[in-house]
């Protein structure tokens, strides 16, 4: 299967290990990603605020560049930010002539024009729908027995577009995770938001739900993540969270694309593992355990 490859910004930054485990996991799968080429930033969650029209010209730009690219593929988007500002700009085009007409003139100066029918579709769903477990379940070289993984999707995974999960109780991740053979820790909190952006602007609310959410997560050997804002505060935050409730707040949080790629027995250098800040010891003991059951 071949797809059109939006990293986006984070992913070539902060959240290296998730593209870097993203190409190696679909390559495992037979895959083929080609990168968008010359993207630019989607906006993020900042360009909304600034401008209205620069929010929407910015992910058209990227799906106008797609489509001269290869028309008929697939635009896979691993981070959620960057799958709902390329998904929200396909949709608002749709609904207004006006706001389509506005776009195609800020793309014009570029020689670019973006009349819609790009499908635009998140890393998970993609996993999910076109190789699904049974296919995951094939390359799975050390079984994850005996391992409890949360799956936390964040808020924009399935907000407001939810054709690709159910918007308050996902569950998408759950047969990739049973896949792997490891056991889906049940909780109700797939969907909570980790506060994103207000952790550098508003900081004592979001450590809160970060706190809340490693708390619901405490008996798990670790957290999947799908989002690198949620990786980010659920990784980087944990000292904080320890020292605001009073307990050990510990927690190995990873990338789904990282545990599929520990269990196809992809190298921690593939998978870019000591880039993570929180790898418990406890994690490495099972992961351990797991790979001599082999």
């Amino acid at each position: 299967m071949k797809y059109l490859y939006y990293p986006g910004c984070s992913l070539e930054g902060t959240a290296s290990e998730y593209d870097a485990s993203v190409r190696a996991v679909m390559h495992s799968l037979g895959a083929e990603l080609a990168e968008i080429e010359d993207w630019t930033c989607c906006g993020a969650s900042a360009g909304d605020a600034i401008s209205y029209l620069l929010s929407l010209a910015l992910p058209a730009r990227n799906l106008a560049i797609a489509g001269k690219q290869s028309p008929r593929s697939d635009v896979l988007v691993p981070c959620n930010a960057c799958y709902l500002n390329l998904k929200r700009v396909d949709d608002h085009m749709n609904r207004s002539t006006d706001i389509r007409e506005k776009i195609n003139v800020v793309l014009a100066e570029e020689n670019l024009r973006y009349g819609g029918g790009i499908k635009v579709r998140h890393l998970l769903d993609v996993l999910v729908r076109d190789f699904g477990p049974e296919s995951i379940a094939a390359n799975v070289k050390n079984k994850l027995s005996g391992m409890r993984i949360v799956p936390y999707y964040g808020c924009q995974f399935a907000r407001p577009y939810s054709d690709a999960d159910d918007p308050q109780f996902p569950v998408s991740m759950e047969p990739l995770i049973r896949a792997l053979g490891a056991e889906v820790y049940p909780w109700t909190m797939g969907a909570k938001c980790c506060g994103a952006g207000l952790m550098t602007t508003k900081s004592e609310v979001a450590l809160k739900l970060v706190a809340n959410l490693l708390n619901g997560a405490s008996e798990a050997d670790c957290i999947l993540t799908i989002c690198p804002m949620c990786q980010m505060n659920l990784d980087s935050q944990q000292n904080k969270a320890s020292r605001l409730l009073g307990k050990d707040m510990s927690k190995s949080v990873l990338y789904v694309t990282q545990l599929m790629g520990i269990a196809f027995g992809l190298s921690d250098e593939e998978l870019m593992l000591k880039k993570n800040l929180a790898v418990t010891a406890g994690f490495q003991t099972k992961l351990r355990s797991a790979s001599s059951r082999a």
